[in-house]
């Protein structure tokens, strides 16, 4: 089973252990997972979400991008 969330990082970003911190709350607590995937060194995804990061996606589907609002993905997953 693939994962519903998605979150693209890179190494070193304050906002993306702050994107993390609530999605691994959210999801614990939905009995859901997610995939952290890092951008750095990949030319097509820097060049996609270099400037937005952290991105979330849900469902492969962009949800959110430099903060990640706690209720907004909570209601995306339960939907």
């Amino acid at each position: 089973m693939s994962s519903r969330v998605t979150l693209y990082t890179r190494p070193g970003c304050h906002l993306c252990d702050d994107a993390r911190a609530v999605i691994e709350r959210v999801c614990a607590e939905l009995g859901e997972t997610y995939e952290e995937i890092s951008i750095a060194g990949v030319e097509d995804l820097e060049q996609k979400f270099g400037e937005e990061i952290p991105v979330t996606l849900v469902d492969g589907r962009q949800h959110d991008f430099w903060r990640v609002d706690e209720t907004r993905l909570r209601t995306a997953l339960t939907g």
